[in-house]
């Protein structure tokens, strides 16, 4: 074998090592790796008068969490479906607290995502799209969002101190393009992992 190409041969697995660890500490400066895809969490939706109306699972992908809802029982039309930052739905849905926004950095709404010019440059971590309800009431959602993780020791971790969950609201959000009138509170379920 030629000198040179042993020499690339023992350098090449070290380079790659120190990718991958530089990789690593740079993934999120100051937090764990990148948390583990195939992690699952649920949440089982609630209305006011205590019926089970839906559920709601949650997948981590690389790059963010994949959440999908299935609900009935809902007014037809829009509704805002927002991850709040507390896991509890009791004593009444207010428990759940405001909108899930990890280091309090961001306003409330897409149109203050970065992607999007926006003036902040960052929205709620638990923003997500309106969810809409069929004539019956019935509604079926799949989203993807990179504002949350499963993974536990983040700052945008959904399994915090006091957990999170998850709101269905009576109208559909604005994005932040108006001031926010999302109503009532209609349903409430904590996000538990799996």
């Amino acid at each position: 074998m030629r000198p040179w190409i042993l020499a690339i041969l023992l350098v090449l697995p070290s380079g790659i090592a120190l990718v991958a660890i530089a990789s690593l500490l740079i993934y999120r400066s100051g937090q764990d790796a990148p948390p583990e895809v195939g992690l699952k969490a649920s949440a089982v939706l609630v209305s006011q008068d205590g019926r089970s109306i839906g559920s709601v699972t949650f997948t981590q992908a690389a790059a963010g969490v994949l959440v999908a809802a299935k609900v009935d029982g809902l007014a037809p039309g829009g509704h805002a479906f927002i991850i709040h930052s507390v896991g509890a739905c009791t004593p009444d849905f207010e428990a759940a607290g405001d909108h899930f926004d990890p280091g309090d950095v961001g306003e409330h709404g897409f149109v203050h995502s970065n992607w999007s010019g926006g003036s902040s440059g960052e929205a709620h971590g638990g923003d997500l799209p309106n969810i809409y309800a069929a004539a019956d009431g019935s509604a079926r959602a799949d989203f993807f969002t990179d504002g949350v993780t499963l993974g536990t020791g983040r700052d945008n971790s959904l399994f915090d101190a006091d957990g999170s969950s998850i709101i269905v609201h009576e109208k559909p959000d604005t994005y932040g393009e108006t001031e926010a009138d999302t109503g009532s509170r209609v349903a409430c379920g904590v996000i538990q992992p799996h």
